[in-house]
């Protein structure tokens, strides 16, 4: 990757890297949530991004200077984290519905869904991610006193290492079935990581388990150094650092590959749910068009 600053074995906490690109989509889903007929709220968004304070609570009170998520872009953006956040409550809620009571949430970030939807009895939410990243958010929401409403099980563990055996070795059961969410990860990962990923989630999910992930094709070499560099010159290890974070690889298309290891797959390009949740879609040969357009929304149930 030229001009990236990754490696492949760099590690991160929850403002540095990889995690600060958590901070920014909290951000995002807290703007989303003050709006009128916002598509979802999340409530501990808001909640993170106070804790670090900062510019990210400068975001927040709409005093950042010139920051892109108050942009036409961010806007957009804004919009579409309350419909992936929709998309995919809607899609853990369904299978919870099914019977499913093992949740992976792979990445988890600032992910808190163990602590805002309703879970049955019996429930266990299994959170994988970087120490550190874990760290800070379960110290965030102890000392509000929240308490999430399943059985939460923090699985420190880096992606790229042997997180199956860490998974397992923290209670996951493979012989029961399980729901597995992977959002915004795979751009992240190497083309052979994201391989390894989705070898281990079918090793581990039995008939009847389910996957939901988000996907997004590669950007053309020159536009990706173009908004590099733009980040470089605003100085954007702020809050906001994304492209010079991404392995922008042709990755193996999701749900095919599912598909050929014996699941029941289909993929929905974010611009048409967009157009299902009735929201307007840019035009695709905007910054925020191809967003939505390049970006897909996939799910997967494994057959017997």
């Amino acid at each position: 990757m030229v001009g990236t600053v990754r490696t492949d074995d760099d590690s991160w906490d929850i403002t540095t890297s990889v995690g600060a690109t958590a901070l920014f989509v909290a951000a995002a889903r807290a703007l989303h949530a003050q709006r009128d007929e916002p598509l979802a709220v999340d409530p501990y968004a808001e909640v993170f991004c106070r804790a670090v304070g900062g510019g990210w609570a400068d975001v927040l009170d709409g005093t950042a200077p010139d920051h892109r998520l108050k942009t036409e872009w961010g806007e957009v953006f804004q919009t579409f984290q309350g419909a992936r956040t929709r998309f995919f409550d809607d899609f853990l809620r369904g299978a919870a519905d099914e019977g499913v009571r093992q949740i992976v949430i792979l990445a988890a970030g600032l992910d808190s869904r163990a602590h805002r939807l309703a879970w049955p009895e019996g429930t266990v939410v299994f959170e994988l991610d970087q120490p550190k990243v874990l760290e800070f958010k379960r110290e965030v929401l102890a000392d509000r006193g929240d308490a999430p409403t399943p059985d939460r099980r923090e699985v420190a563990v880096d992606l790229r290492e042997d997180w199956p055996k860490a998974l397992q070795d923290s209670g996951f059961d493979p012989a029961k079935p399980s729901a597995w969410l992977v959002e915004g990860l795979l751009m992240y990962l190497p083309a052979s990581a994201q391989e390894q990923l989705f070898t281990g989630i079918d090793s581990l999910a039995t008939q009847g388990s389910h996957v939901a992930l988000e996907e997004m094709q590669p950007m053309p070499t020159d536009a990706l150094e173009a908004k590099r560099a733009e980040e470089r010159a605003q100085g954007q290890q702020q809050p906001g650092t994304f492209f010079s974070l991404i392995y922008n690889e042709l990755h193996r298309d999701a749900a095919t590959w599912f598909g050929h290891h014996g699941w029941d797959a289909q993929a929905t390009v974010v611009a048409d749910y967009f157009v299902e949740l009735g929201r307007p879609v840019p035009e695709p040969d905007t910054d925020a068009g191809q967003m939505l357009y390049s970006g897909g929304l996939v799910t997967a149930t494994k057959r017997g």
